[in-house]
């Protein structure tokens, strides 16, 4: 376009435009130089994450202003209004992240816009309203600054919380393996008194075989018995039943044998077996190196057992944090939640978790550490609010081309004059010092700026649901559909 072509606005049209209405007669012909009038038939004028190259400002027809949210184009504004403005109007802030679009503007008619470039507006701001725009720069920043300080504490807090719990949810299998381990080195011992009574050379070798054989079917009936509940009743009668035969046989301390014989699923016949191979002699020792044998391997099935939750808990620490792994990356969903429930596993004491997963749901693109936080936000909301008790509720669904978690409570449910302010910075319902307000509001950027997804709640008494939208295919572009943007 030549510069003959160019349609300028004078002076005095300038002045009819409420934003530049107190601009002076000098200002006003240098911004009739620098702008020019653009017709716009129909369709998109700028999208929303575009390099932000022009300010726009209506002379005639109508506008739509809309944002990006579960893969469509949401309305946020239709005007007729002659002097609205949209586009690169922040162009004189100095940070890059005012350099782009911040919604997708289209036009529903013939439209006509004065145009101002980004490097217009920010020339004209800093040279005429240098004190402006040092103030809107300090106050910007300092909310930012704000921003950025208490989202930091409230990441530590969160972690915090989080490495208390984990502390504990640690210390109980490594106390018992402890505990364990110190119980075996004494078994272990008196394993070696027993062995050498029994082998002192007047039990023949035909017997030692017999009581191996006892020893390994002993510990062959204690594994099977290890994942059965046994009912209370069947294992106090087989106790005493035992404990009698074992007085009948002179077996000295027979109510502290009985119950770890008992608790191997032995009883009186199996013993009758034992008395017949080692004879009434060498029942005593027989019986004392059974039990070690059996004591010693429910302690090693103890350590095993508190090693695994120790190994699994570190496991789910690192699988919550993703140490060691891409911050953006294919993951499944169900995994994080797991991973976060494990963290959080101290703080849901008490409270009813419900986990109902779609198996099918397939994996997704995303930054797996910032997903967990938007769960542990959401989880810890929840917990807060149902105080002390209660049911929480996670679900994974598949949604056309997007993965939904929702997140339910049954707490006492959300105002509905607040619920549309709880994704404001700052904006908490917790007593002082108990909240930032950050919470939701690091979780909906996380989810809606980072993820191009969606964060909404639905609430009533005793039933909250936060649902956490998420695309599958985040990589691709939204497309200029008419029928989409209609």
């Amino acid at each position: 376009m030549t510069d003959q072509a160019v349609k300028r606005l004078t002076p005095d049209e300038l002045r009819t435009l409420f934003l530049f209405e107190s601009l002076d007669d000098e200002q006003l012909q240098w911004l009739s130089d620098a702008g020019h009038v653009e017709d716009v038939h129909d369709g998109v004028v700028f999208n929303e994450g575009d390099e932000a190259t022009c300010c726009y400002v209506l002379l005639s027809g109508e506008l739509r202003l809309c944002k990006r949210s579960h893969g469509e184009l949401v309305e946020i504004n239709r005007t007729r209004q002659r002097g609205v403005y949209a586009g690169a109007f922040n162009a004189f802030f100095g940070a890059a992240d005012h350099k782009s679009y911040t919604a997708t503007m289209l036009v529903t008619e013939p439209s006509e816009f004065y145009v101002i470039s980004a490097e217009t507006m920010a020339t004209m701001m800093n040279t005429w309203f240098p004190m402006a725009v040092h103030l809107i720069e300090g106050f910007v920043m300092g909310m930012r600054r704000t921003n950025e300080t208490l989202g930091e504490r409230e990441r530590l807090l969160a972690l915090g919380s989080l490495s208390a719990g984990l502390t504990h949810e640690l210390n109980n299998p490594a106390a018992a393996a402890v505990r364990a381990a110190a119980t075996l080195r004494q078994r272990v011992s008196g394993m070696r008194s027993k062995l050498a009574m029994l082998a002192d050379g007047t039990l023949d070798a035909t017997k030692l075989h017999q009581i191996v054989a006892l020893q390994d079917d002993a510990v062959e009936r204690l594994d099977k018995t290890k994942d059965k509940d046994i009912p209370p009743m069947e294992l106090s009668d087989r106790e005493d039943a035992l404990t009698d035969w074992l007085d009948d046989h002179d077996v000295q301390a027979s109510w502290d044998v009985a119950p770890v014989l008992a608790s191997a699923g032995l009883d009186v016949p199996w013993m009758e077996n034992v008395l017949e191979v080692v004879g009434p002699k060498y029942l005593e020792g027989a019986v004392r190196w059974l039990m070690y044998t059996i004591d010693t391997e429910s302690l090693m099935n103890e350590i095993d057992d508190s090693v695994t939750r120790i190994s699994t808990l570190v496991g789910a620490a690192k699988q919550y944090s993703q140490i060691d792994r891409a911050p953006y990356q294919t993951v499944d969903l169900r995994e994080l939640l797991k991973s976060t429930l494990v963290m959080m596993s101290g703080k849901l004491q008490g409270y009813e978790v419900v986990k109902d997963f779609d198996p099918e749901l397939p994996a997704i693109p995303a930054y797996a550490a910032e997903l967990n936080q938007v769960w542990t936000n959401i989880i810890d909301n929840a917990v807060s609010a149902m105080g002390g008790s209660g049911t929480l509720t996670l679900r994974t669904r598949r949604d056309g081309g997007y993965a939904v978690v929702e997140i339910g409570d049954t707490g006492p449910g959300i105002p509905e004059e607040i619920r549309r302010r709880i994704f404001e910075p700052f904006f908490t319902t917790k007593p002082i010092g108990e909240g930032t307000g950050l919470g939701l509001d690091i979780s909906w950027r996380i989810v809606v700026k980072k993820h191009h997804g969606d964060l909404r709640v639905e609430s009533e008494p005793g039933h909250t649901v936060f649902k956490i939208v998420l695309p599958l295919e985040p990589e691709r572009e939204l497309e200029s559909d008419p029928a989409l943007l209609s």
